[in-house]
């Protein structure tokens, strides 16, 4: 007897739970509460969706079961993600092991997952929240508030909190307590940080290559490299966004988090401060501290670490103590700023939290409501940049699709 599924949220993970069960066999109903699927995936990847990473690791993730992550990561690779949409007729390029469909262009993968909801005859329900879930027997009662409908199983595919404005409002997690289930505390991820230093609005607007560490107790807790960017109420660019989800977490304990930036990430820091005095010693007569620290740093930032150091710029470098040229110097391989918030879940690209993967078996079914799946972000599983958050909706959809159509 053909089951009848119902999925609750039409994202990359919905879209692809709906194919997936579809294609096993199974009578499906998406449930979307936007007027039209997948309204989170143009926004992707800057416009080009980076849909996935050759390099899948499970270092790539955060979750509080990486026993089961690595579960699902080894049966849906980095190889799964380029044979389903090459199934849908999407062409995948690679481009430094980043998968990208051939256009550069995430309308496209778009289009295919919509055009294999129709031909799979997925019937869609858009403009229609979900609002309450109830099991009754072996069946499912799925609610708008105004309509009743009737399913042998449930998907709960309805994104996170990150980017509300194309409905990942938090519904999800309050459809799955209501079912029994626990979160783990949700923040925002992939998102900008907030910093209390008032020196930072004299940087707004710069860019450059830097080191950036997490301490929590004065003890080191992550690091990241990449394009760090300065703004005036704190940090942003990529190894910002890698790092957030750490410091976000970091910050429900406690009211800060001290992060290092090191301008000079290719140097010796305990080195660098006595080999700079040496060398530059025949620079200290006739010059400012401005211009014997000339060409080492991006000006506003030298500035910064020149003033910090308590000297002018205009101070003759020749009557300075040589132990606040050397603390100048040490301040270029670590500026302390002090984060005491980030960007708020608008901003955010992803979410981190959500339901732990302890309360779902390895086929993603409840563990405490036979029937009942779970796919994508409403899950405590997010990934850094680079195409492992999409992967996830991939790999998670396909698996709960695929055991909601099959499983007895």
């Amino acid at each position: 007897m053909q089951k009848t599924v119902a999925i609750i949220g039409g994202g990359a993970s919905g879209m692809t739970a709906a194919i997936i069960a579809a294609r096993n066999g199974a009578a499906v109903t998406l449930f979307e509460k936007n007027d039209r699927l997948g309204k989170k995936i143009p926004a992707t990847g800057n416009g080009k969706c980076n849909l996935g990473n050759m390099n899948l690791s499970l270092e790539a993730f955060y979750t509080g079961n990486r026993r089961k992550l690595g579960h699902f990561l080894e049966t849906f690779g980095a190889q799964e993600t380029i044979a389903f949409f090459d199934s849908l007729g999407l062409m995948v390029k690679q481009k430094n092991g980043y998968l990208y469909p051939l256009s550069e262009q995430a309308a496209s993968v778009l289009d295919v997952l919509r055009f294999e909801v129709r031909r799979q005859k997925v019937r869609v329900v858009s403009e229609t929240a979900i609002t309450k879930i109830w099991k009754e027997g072996k069946t499912f009662l799925v609610s708008d508030g105004r309509n009743k409908y009737r399913f042998d199983r449930v998907i709960l595919a309805c994104g996170g909190k990150a980017a509300p404005k194309t409905g990942s409002d938090g519904s999800g997690y309050r459809l799955a307590k209501q079912l029994g289930h626990s979160l783990t505390e949700v923040v925002p991820a992939l998102v900008q940080l907030r910093c209390r230093e008032p020196w930072l609005k004299t940087v707004a607007g710069v860019r450059c290559e830097a080191e950036i560490t997490v301490f929590s107790d004065h003890k080191q807790t992550a690091t990241e490299r990449g394009e760090l960017q300065l703004t005036d109420y704190g940090i942003s660019g990529i190894p910002v966004f890698q790092l957030s989800r750490v410091v976000n977490t970091l910050l429900l304990k406690q009211s800060e988090v001290k992060v290092k930036l090191n301008f000079l990430p290719d140097v010796n820091p305990e080195e660098f401060s006595e080999q700079w005095m040496k060398n530059r010693r025949k620079f200290l007569a006739d010059r400012t501290v401005e211009e014997f620290f000339s060409g080492l740093l991006h000006k506003k930032i030298m500035i910064v670490c020149i003033k910090l150091a308590g000297l002018k710029p205009t101070d003759p470098a020749s009557c300075v103590p040589e132990d606040q040229l050397r603390k100048t110097a040490e301040l270029c391989c670590g500026l302390t700023v002090t984060v005491n918030g980030h960007n708020s879940f608008e901003n955010a690209q992803v979410c981190a939290g959500g339901v732990p993967l302890d309360e779902v078996d390895e086929n993603l079914q409840s563990v405490k409501v036979p029937g009942l799946y779970f796919a994508g972000e409403l899950l405590d599983v997010d990934g850094k940049c680079g195409g492992y958050n999409l992967h996830w909706a991939w790999c998670s959809g396909s698996a709960a699709g695929k055991a909601a159509a099959r499983e007895k």
